[in-house]
């Protein structure tokens, strides 16, 4: 006996028409169940592939978490300097005064005497300084103290890695929440910079961006060869564009080749670059200072200029945190290009911990530290 195939009652009752309109709709919905699923896999397979083309992320274990701290000054205070600069121009003036009244030379003599006492005054503070500077190596140790007086008090060591969380909010078609990391990770000369951005829920994300740059380091802090960008937003096509940097051109994501300037940076390494920038020389961060950067971005490269533009303190959730507000000039902005502001935090290493993204009015996302930066192993 042959059996039937039946309909299912919910059909049945949906499609009291007969069984043809019912078997049609069960049709309709196992092809779109099967489109669901081939699309699916599809989309899971491209994103594999896509993972599998991103760089590798270094894996790292954090073990601590970075305390403030009070950053250490780097130059000597101006009264203290301004006594040994003068030497030279005081030893002409007492030749030149030499030839002149006795009266005029007992002065030289007195102002002589004055700056050498002032002298006797620096050098503690000099020897102190260089035994500040001071390392593990006796060699470095030397050069040190050799150059105590001319150096600064201090110089900028590149940790093995650290990583800052943030808590994101914002505007893009109504309100934005979310996550983002900032991970800084070193392997003997080599750096790895890994930013990961995601708004909505972390199971269901909207919106995720990460963005990597590795290369090298150099006298003037971070040298990039390559920048990539993975992008994913709801109901679009995954995006993925690159950026390579050639000894004297970089190939932005189109193809295009631009010259490429001196201490050129790409969106990842922007952010520790500053840090690195910061922390070997603090006194350039001062309110009204400025600085030019050059920045390739995917699709265009241009120089862009800074502004300290204030002091502010930040309330994080394990407390206030004192500031330096770093804002690009607008003028300096392309079409399509998006403006990144960022406060920078001495006691913290000089980490940036704000940054807000605008791409248009009305349409940004703003990371504010959630908590202290974590650092792995020395």
């Amino acid at each position: 006996m042959v059996g039937r195939l039946t309909v299912p009652a919910p059909l049945r009752a949906l499609f009291p028409g007969g069984r043809r309109a019912a078997f049609a709709a069960l049709i309709a919905a196992v092809v779109l169940l099967h489109f669901a699923v081939t699309r699916d896999i599809a989309v899971r397979l491209a994103a594999a592939q896509i993972d599998a083309a991103m760089p590798k992320r270094i894996e790292v274990a954090y073990v601590r978490t970075l305390e403030p701290e009070a950053p250490r000054a780097m130059v000597a205070p101006a009264a203290v300097r301004q006594p040994v600069e003068a030497r030279p121009r005081l030893a002409s003036k007492q030749a030149a005064v030499a030839a002149s009244a006795p009266e005029v030379e007992s002065a030289a003599r007195a102002e002589s005497e004055a700056a050498s006492a002032a002298t006797a005054r620096v050098e503690p503070v000099v020897a102190a300084a260089s035994q500040d500077a001071s390392d593990d190596s006796s060699a470095q140790q030397a050069a040190a103290a050799a150059s105590a007086a001319s150096a600064p008090a201090g110089s900028f060591v590149w940790p093995s890695a650290t990583r800052v969380s943030y808590v994101l909010t914002g505007q893009w078609r109504g309100e934005l929440s979310g996550g983002a990391e900032v991970e800084w990770i070193r392997v003997g000369a080599r750096y790895q910079v890994n930013v990961d951005i995601h708004a909505g829920p972390s199971f269901a994300p909207i919106f995720t961006r990460r963005m990597t740059s590795e290369g090298t380091l150099g006298e003037a802090g971070l040298v990039p060869d390559q920048y990539d960008e993975d992008t994913q937003v709801l109901m679009r096509e995954r995006r993925r564009v690159s950026v390579g940097f050639e000894p004297e051109s970089v190939v932005l994501a189109n193809g295009q080749r631009r010259d490429r300037m001196a201490g050129t940076q790409d969106t990842a390494s922007q952010f520790i670059q500053f840090t690195w920038l910061f922390g070997s020389a603090p006194e350039k961060l001062r309110v009204g200072n400025s600085f030019e950067f050059p920045l390739a971005l995917p699709r265009s490269m241009n120089r862009w200029t800074y502004d300290v533009a204030a002091e502010e303190t930040l309330y994080a959730p394990f407390g206030p945190i004192a500031t330096f507000h770093l804002k690009p000039r607008r003028e300096s902005r392309k079409a399509g290009e998006w403006l990144v502001e960022m406060w920078f935090a001495p006691e913290l290493r000089f980490l940036p911990v704000r940054i807000r993204i605008e791409q248009e009015a009305g349409a940004f996302i703003d990371l504010m530290i959630e908590k202290k930066p974590e650092l792995a192993a020395s």
